[in-house]
């Protein structure tokens, strides 16, 4: 959580409601938690024109205040999410006319910047770049008109690769045994020691080693990301697995070269796979959730993805574009690319393809995750559940303020308690699970995952415990935050819900987050924006940095 201290001069207007103070946030930088032990971020700024264009404002509001009302109409859309669990090769129309709906510029409205503008338009910030002679990147203004790339024109390979179980760490992902499995091939993974940091409840930074096995199996649990699937990247570009030495540079560049990592230190192996499983996440999650229609590979070029792929498969593509070129691009996703390598280590991965996400999935009941009575801050709108690539399933609560408060990584004295009766299913470095299915397996049903948290030392592995016992104490331990916050998200069959579907497809539904009645309610596609709206009164709050201001006060 970085919290951040803007001034703004604007005209007077009358008394604020919860949707204009929501547009005043739009104006402030993303900030908040990541997964991640670093963090790529575009520094952009948003229109600036906003301080002295009060009828701007005014449409952010009342766009804003629509969201708002759409939010407490209940949709009942009819998911379909049954997997194909044949590799039948899809044959795609390219007769086809790329979708009507695309347009080639955008004009600048209040709130807006190049991060957000890519997003909305299913394009990178990089190519925004290319497609605009910008004094400022940083800087734009309101009405200013920005050239969006020019369409796709072509498909993405039709062929099938992944099925999406394989490709989150789902029920059948739980029994694979990384280092077994490293043990019997012999190659070069199975003796390789990765040094990994990790970051302390105070908020300094402490290395240990680790084996690659370790280091594997941390990533694929941190980001529910199937530790097969990592297997076979690291053997196709590396040969890690089956090969008995590689090169130096080989251990320390797996995947990416150190001229591909852009301002991001991706050095040594853990470095390299928290790459790749946000890369996964990204494709995975942006297709099925955010109604992502375009790949964008790393040279710029740019596809429509296939119709009739699956969301597994569209997440190896994505990954695969921001590695290698067009032409190692579609050698890489065809059938003698990862497909092939990913078969010749575990076998052909539909023959065992099972539904993760039933289309009637419900919420069981939860309540906020600190002690009734108690008021507490709502400080970051959804974002990922680890990493950004992660369905943005989790929300950000932090602690009233300590009266010996020093700096802002402390351990706090409030607790965050259980939202719901359950087991603990993983207890680490300021992380805990709590599998509501009570099996205490997290890759099966309902898991609830905390972050930042100093564990209460009365939990051990598999402990049942009822709603309301405390959990641990919000701090700045695990993940990456310099303040200290709690940090919560859902899961499904290892799979990440997000916490507002917004930007999903008109055939997909997900349950709400709700909490004690207080449901989420994502602003656009802006990272840690948004609300929570009481569902029985129309209270609202909204997501805010800090705790400088009582539009962010939640309570029950």
């Amino acid at each position: 959580m970085k919290i951040v201290t803007l001034s703004f001069v604007l005209k007077p207007m009358r008394k604020p409601t919860a949707a204009i103070l929501a547009m005043v946030l739009t104006v402030l930088s993303s900030s908040g938690c990541s997964m991640a032990a670093q963090v790529e971020r575009t520094s952009d700024i948003t229109a600036a024109t906003i301080v002295n264009a009060p009828p701007g404002a005014r449409d952010v509001e009342v766009a804003v205040q629509q969201q708002v009302d759409a939010a407490l109409v209940e949709a009942t859309p009819t998911a379909n999410l049954e997997l194909q669990t044949t590799n039948t090769p899809q044959v795609t129309d390219d007769s086809i006319d790329p979708p009507e709906d695309l347009v080639v510029t955008h004009r600048v409205v209040a709130g807006d910047t190049l991060t957000r503008i890519a997003t909305r338009y299913d394009v990178s910030v990089a190519s925004l770049l290319r497609a605009n002679d910008l004094p400022n990147p940083d800087l734009l203004t309101v009405g200013q008109i920005i050239n969006l790339p020019n369409p796709p024109v072509d498909y993405t390979p039709s062929f099938l690769i992944l099925p999406d179980s394989h490709l989150v760490r789902s029920v059948r992902a739980a029994d694979f045994n990384v280092e077994r499995f490293l043990k019997s091939r012999g190659g070069a993974l199975s003796r390789m020691t990765v040094v990994v940091a990790k970051r302390l409840a105070d908020g300094r930074i402490e290395s240990s080693g680790f084996t690659a096995s370790a280091v594997i199996e941390r990533v694929s649990r941190e980001y529910s990301v199937d530790a097969r699937i990592l297997l076979a990247f690291l053997e196709h570009f590396a040969g890690l697995i089956t090969e008995n030495t590689v090169e130096t540079e080989t251990e320390l560049y797996p995947l990416l070269q150190p001229e591909e990592t852009s301002r991001i230190n991706r050095t040594g192996l853990y470095a390299q796979l928290i790459w790749l499983a946000d890369q996964l996440n990204q494709g995975y999650y942006g297709w099925k959730y955010r109604g992502d229609r375009v790949l964008e590979l790393s040279d710029g070029s740019r596809l429509f993805y296939a119709r009739d792929l699956n969301a597994g498969t569209i997440a190896v593509q994505y990954a695969l574009g921001q590695m290698s070129g067009a032409t190692d691009w579609k050698t890489d996703s065809s059938d003698t690319g990862i497909f092939q390598t990913y078969s010749e280590l575990f076998g052909e991965p539909f023959d065992e393809a099972y539904q993760t996400m039933p289309a009637d999935l419900e919420q069981p009941q939860l309540t906020l995750p600190f002690p009734r009575g108690e008021t507490w801050r709502f400080t970051g709108g959804f974002h990922g559940g680890w990493g950004n690539g992660s369905a943005w399933a989790a929300v950000d609560f932090a602690a009233p303020a300590e009266a010996q408060q020093v700096g802002p990584c402390y351990t706090s004295s409030y607790p965050a308690t259980a939202v719901a009766r359950g087991t603990i299913a993983r207890l680490e470095d300021g992380l805990v699970v709590l599998d509501l299915d009570e099996d205490s397996n997290e890759a099966t049903g309902w898991t609830i995952l905390y972050l930042h948290v100093d564990a209460h030392d009365s939990l051990t592995y598999g402990q049942l415990i009822e709603a309301g016992n405390i959990i641990g104490y919000p701090s700045c331990l695990g993940g990456f935050t310099n303040a200290t916050h709690l940090h919560i998200a859902r899961r499904y069959n290892g799979e990440w819900i997000p916490a507002d579907c917004n930007r999903c497809p008109p055939s997909v539904s997900v349950p709400s987050f709700v909490m004690s009645n207080w449901k989420v309610v994502g602003l656009e596609s802006q990272l840690y924006q948004g609300f929570m709206i009481h569902e029985l009164d129309n209270r609202s709050v909204v997501a805010e940095q800090g705790r400088f201001t009582s539009i962010n006060e939640i309570s029950w």
